[in-house]
């Protein structure tokens, strides 16, 4: 039990908390409403650009090229970088309609919503003779099914009475099943190719990412909860304990790795390309399915990362085995921890990298894929940007938590330059080499997932009002709900756990079935923070701890939405 010092402190904290929440909870001058009514629909012309493009030039197939108005059947070609086993006869699976439809209930067209999903419900098959990369097909077709049935199914965009039974959720299940052979090895980590209609292929390579096996429990954890399935989920969350068992006696872990033998291959690692949605995933997972394994996860990553990878506003990459660095390089897939920060509450951090990663865009009109950070200058051959959503995503979260108008000055930039060096005739096109603004043939369908959605509620957030949303890595809602909080089984007992006591019996009660904030739940320690951290000359110059540390709060979008979970 806490001594009453203690308690007096951690009750001073609380009230710092409250107020500071408060403060961010007033209204900030910034754009004007008829100017922010003007980038919306800028972003709304960009959307409808994009995808009309696509359902003109491309569809029934995965993707389109701009350039040439045709199109390409990517599916199979996600994460494929040598091309190797393409299918003979894959006519594609309308993947950037699937990537599209949680954008169109964003944006309010419910009328294209209802045809996107009617088409996908009698025509979308998975029998289909393709291979295909396992964590892609998860994120973008499972996810943007098990997304799409949730809002069919909302009363905000129901659709008209009869036409929907649950076609969605019935493809996403056999989706699901068909992903289920890729988890059968000695290991539990699933195989990072699997063949849609035949399983794992004979000789099938046994290397992975730690993204790639590490990344699945929101997808598979919401499929479960939807159809009372666990297998689903049973087979993402092994794979999950198994990939943390791995972990260094510093917490991190690399790159690639053997599901076979459960070995690593690379072990240099850092929060982009290869590891960067494992960390996202583990806090997600915690507020989603309010499971404490996930936290507790997620804070011991955090810090981490926060002592190995960081070099003052930048995220270097090191050797799992002994914390030293490895390669000075932003890459453009760093982008999203920003925004990751940001839910938990780590604002100044947050703050500090974001601006870099916008100095970059502006310095060069987009973000290229790989920066050297040591060098000061553009990786020799990947200067390509493939209209990769990461900042947007995170300026989207910044502006969120801070109301700071600076950050809708970002998102018009970013608008703007996407306008002026991608926007072609047939689409939005990649960028081949930042430095000429070459293009290349391939309109993504994050861009129509992610890009445009975030983009959209920077300008326009009334999508979100009244609901609490975890949006996937690849831009897809999935809301909060009291109901898929899990009882976890009773020889499991987290560090974090509230105790509330009756005449008969003391509950325990995960933190977030208790609505606080793991973050909150320890009081600051300025002192150990700058001990860890050789800062002890610094002088502290926000109420709040610096934000390398996460065991204190700052007004976060994670702290709102566990206060506000709906319970359904």
């Amino acid at each position: 039990m806490p001594g009453a010092g203690s308690a007096a402190a951690s009750r001073s904290w609380l009230l710092l908390v409250l107020l500071l929440l408060s403060a961010f909870a007033a209204p900030v001058a910034g754009l004007g409403s008829a100017k922010k009514v003007y980038m919306r629909e800028k972003v709304r012309k960009m959307f409808y650009h994009a995808y009309e493009n696509y359902m003109v030039h491309a569809f029934p197939h995965d993707e389109l090229k701009p350039l040439t108005k045709t199109f390409t059947d990517s599916l199979s070609e996600l994460g494929n970088l040598k091309l190797e086993r393409l299918p003979q006869n894959y006519n594609g699976s309308a993947l950037t309609l699937v990537e599209s439809l949680s954008s169109l209930v964003v944006l309010g067209n419910y009328t294209e919503f209802e045809r996107g999903v009617l088409w996908l419900s009698d025509n979308l098959t998975f029998d289909v003779d393709a291979r295909v990369n396992l964590f892609e097909c998860n994120i973008r077709v499972l996810g943007g099914l098990v997304s799409a049935h949730i809002l069919a199914t909302d009363s905000k965009s129901r659709l008209e009475h009869g036409l929907y039974k649950n076609q969605l959720l019935d493809l996403a299940r056999d989706l699901g099943q068909r992903f289920l052979p890729a988890f059968e090895t000695p290991t539990g980590l699933p195989y990072a190719w699997i063949n849609l209609k035949y399983g794992v292929m004979e000789d099938e390579t046994t290397e992975t990412s730690t993204s790639g096996c590490g990344s699945l429990i929101l997808e598979m954890g919401a499929l479960s909860r939807l159809t009372g399935d666990p297998r689903f989920q049973a087979a993402a969350l092994r794979a999950l304990r198994k990939l943390w068992s791995m972990r260094s006696p510093l917490n991190l872990l690399g790159t690639t790795l053997d599901v076979v033998t459960g070995e690593w291959i690379e072990y240099s690692s850092g929060v982009g390309a290869g590891v960067d949605s494992f960390y996202e995933y583990l806090l997600k997972a915690y507020i989603l399915f309010g499971n404490d394994e996930f936290w507790d996860m997620f804070h011991s990553s955090y810090l981490a990362v926060q002592k190995y990878f960081r070099h003052g506003p930048w995220y270097h990459e090191a050797d799992m085995r002994t914390g030293k660095a490895t390669y000075w390089q932003l890459t453009s897939l760093q982008a999203f921890w920003p925004g990751l920060q940001i839910l938990v509450g780590d604002i100044a951090a947050a703050n500090s990298s974001h601006r870099e990663f916008f100095y970059v865009w502006d310095k060069f009109g987009v973000l290229p894929e790989r920066y050297l950070l040591d060098h000061g200058m553009l990786h020799p051959t990947e200067k390509y940007y493939p209209l990769r959503p990461e900042l947007a995503e995170s300026t989207f979260y910044l502006y969120q938590a801070t109301r700071d108008p600076w950050y809708m000055e970002v998102g018009e930039t970013i608008i703007n330059s996407l306008n002026y060096y991608t926007r072609v005739d047939g689409g939005f096109a990649s960028v081949r080499d930042v430095t000429t603004m070459e293009l290349e043939d391939h309109q993504h369908s994050f861009f129509l997932s992610e890009m445009c959605k975030y983009l959209y509620l920077l300008f326009d957030d009334s999508f979100l009002a009244g609901q609490n949303y975890v949006f996937t890595t690849e831009g897809h809602p999935l809301p909060i709900r009291g109901s898929w909080h899990e009882k976890l089984p009773e020889a499991y007992i987290p560090a974090n756990w509230t105790s509330v006591k009756n005449e008969n019996q003391a509950i325990r009660l995960s933190a977030l079935s208790q609505q606080v904030c793991p973050a909150t739940t320890t009081g600051p320690n300025w002192g150990t923070f700058k001990a860890t951290y050789g800062l002890e000359g610094e002088e502290r110059k926000r109420p709040a701890a610096a934000s390398d540390v996460i065991a204190v709060a700052s007004p976060s979008l994670f702290c709102r939405c566990i206060r506000n979970i709906r319970k359904q």
